[in-house]
């Protein structure tokens, strides 16, 4: 069972930046596919951006691109997610989760997609 832990939330204010991380932990060789996604106060869930975790191919929800960027890295079964110019609609619990599949395009934002998750990280952007 793959372990996913979230950290590097807080307040923060608009205009400013945040790097979220997410440990994988377990047997993380099954994972072929590693995503975000938040979740803001009275929302659903939604979708934020995705990697595979060999070759580092990335896809965003068009909302966030140009602001976030999703990495990974192998070696220390990392991945991150920087977010630049933080607005007040940022504000969420990000989740990060896992896939032993893969997706393309639009299938990587189906949460039923994934086959691990992480507890969330707040992040709150004051205006």
């Amino acid at each position: 069972q793959v372990q996913l832990v979230e950290s590097g939330g807080g307040l923060v204010q608009a205009g400013g930046s945040v790097r979220l991380s997410c440990a994988a932990s377990g047997p993380t060789f099954s994972i072929n596919t590693a995503g975000w996604f938040r979740q803001a106060p009275g929302k659903e869930r939604e979708f934020v951006a995705t990697i595979y975790w060999i070759g580092g191919s990335t896809y965003y929800t068009d909302s966030v691109k140009g602001r976030f960027t999703i990495s990974r890295d192998n070696a220390k079964n990392m991945m991150y997610l920087q977010i630049n110019n933080l607005k007040p609609e940022d504000t969420a619990i990000y989740h990060c989760a896992a896939s032993v599949g893969y997706c393309s395009g639009d299938g990587c934002g189906d949460s039923a997609g994934y086959n691990y998750w992480g507890q969330g990280t707040q992040v709150t952007v004051s205006s």
